[in-house]
């Protein structure tokens, strides 16, 4: 049933974001209808945000702790015992350092009763002028894209894995066991295009609970096996320098530790969505103090998790610890434990891909909406009657654009597979400019009260 295009619109004058506005409401937006429960709205005219500091920590632990967390151990292995573990502490301590200084970033020019910036791209362009504003957007959405990319793959090689191993189960080892992944990149895109559908960032974080839940479940489980290994082996693996030259060569040596210090850099990354997801968080408290704490918590979490699987990793494998943890103890014994991992990677994935996702839906869907403001393909809203859910609100263009874009990155999967390596560079490209060059800059330019440095 289509939305009535009569409903009747209130016309309120209302203190927006410190300035005197008038605000357009439907009436079968406000609770009961009454234009007097102003409570239900935020000081921008928009629905109240609900996020707490627990939605927005299991938004970033979801960010943060990816698949990725599995090659920490084949990191740690190229830089040793004392670079390996420094690397994971220094790039914590950055990673939270800059992420408290974009969370000020949030509104402008001041961090408590400022303009809100609704995305990373506005608080850059509210600070800097257009070419670094560019290249920002460049850089974030192009990462965003990527990460979806590489997050098929990723998911498809999980779901692959377990029918390898049921298969190494039943048929004995001799079985060749191969698989196609493109069934499971095809199953992969159709659940994403279902979720995809969700309109806003804000609904998801019953989704952020749940992968958060698998990343901390996969975790464990290879931290478990890392330890089970060194207690068989009876004695921790391992140098102080990391694989040494004679083994490698110099030259191998050299590239791996670059390589290395990228996965690492590109595992703490998540300041491409910061300003996202503090957008969904409500106030009082002030959203910056809020976000502060929530990346505490996660980044905490996340290194606490990554010091324990990457050093226990190595320990277990020494110099020849894998790329992927799990794949180092085989597809054969416990088999069924490798499988629980496996499974709760890939549904760590379809809610990461929906987090990393969402804001670039919401950039497109923005733009689109200023450009062709009377367009009813771009706005009107149809309600749908779901059995056991309810009301739910389906925009033509929303569906036409998130379902087409989540064919392109499915279709790129099964063409490219090999993407995932260009993933891991445009990620490191990326650390600098989206972690570090921009929280700072736009940090002390809102400190100075220029407004353009």
């Amino acid at each position: 049933m289509a939305h009535n295009d009569a409903a009747p619109r209130f016309y309120l004058q209302v203190e927006l974001q410190g300035n005197m506005a008038e605000v357009s409401i439907e009436a079968d937006r406000l609770e009961n209808g009454k234009v007097s429960d102003l409570k239900n709205f935020d000081d921008d005219g928009r629905i109240k945000r609900k996020g707490t500091i627990w939605t927005a920590s299991a938004h970033i632990i979801t960010a943060v702790i990816g698949s990725g967390v599995l090659s920490l151990a084949w990191a740690t292995a190229q830089l040793g015992w004392i670079a390996g573990p420094a690397a994971m502490l220094a790039f914590s301590f950055v990673t939270y350092y800059t992420s408290c200084l974009l969370s000020d970033c949030y509104r402008s020019p001041d961090p408590v009763t400022g303009k809100r910036n609704y995305t990373y791209i506005d608080a850059v362009r509210a600070n800097l002028d257009g070419f670094q504003v560019w290249i920002c957007g460049f850089s974030q959405y192009a990462n965003l894209f990527g990460t979806a990319v590489g997050y098929t793959i990723a998911a498809s090689i999980s779901m692959t894995a377990i029918q390898r191993s049921n298969c190494f189960s039943s048929n004995g080892h001799d079985d060749p066991c191969h698989v196609s992944s493109n069934p499971y990149m095809i199953a992969f895109g159709v659940a994403e295009i279902l979720l995809s559908q969700i309109p806003d960032f804000d609904q998801i974080s019953w989704l952020s609970i749940v992968a958060a839940v698998m990343s901390f479940t996969y975790s464990t489980i290879g931290l478990g096996l890392g330890i089970a290994k060194v207690v068989e082996v009876g004695h921790f693996r391992g140098s102080f320098t990391g694989a040494a030259i004679g083994t490698v060569t110099k030259s191998e040596k050299i590239w791996n530790t670059f390589q290395a210090l990228g996965n690492i850099a590109f595992a703490y990354s998540y300041s491409l969505i910061l300003i996202e997801i503090q957008d969904t968080i409500k106030s009082p408290p002030a959203e910056n103090k809020t976000m502060k704490k929530a990346t505490l918590v996660g980044v905490a979490t996340t290194t606490v998790f990554y010091m324990l699987c990457g050093c226990m990793g190595y320990a277990a494998f020494g110099d020849n610890a894998p790329g992927n943890l799990l794949t180092g103890f085989g597809f054969y014994n416990p088999f069924w434990l490798i499988d629980i991992a496996n499974a709760a990677i890939v549904i760590h994935l379809v809610g990461a891909y929906q987090v990393y996702c969402q804001p670039l839906f919401a950039f497109i869907e923005g733009w689109a909406g200023k450009k062709w403001e009377d367009s009813d393909f771009i706005k009107k809203e149809y309600a749908l009657a779901i059995p056991f859910y309810g009301r739910f609100n389906v925009n033509l263009f929303r569906l036409v654009w998130r379902t087409g874009f989540v064919v392109t990155t499915t279709l790129i999967s099964m063409l490219l597979p090999f993407f995932n390596n260009v993933v891991g560079l445009l990620g490191a490209l990326a650390f600098w400019p989206l972690t570090v060059y921009f929280p700072v800059t736009i940090s002390s330019c809102q400190w100075i009260h220029s407004g353009c440095c």
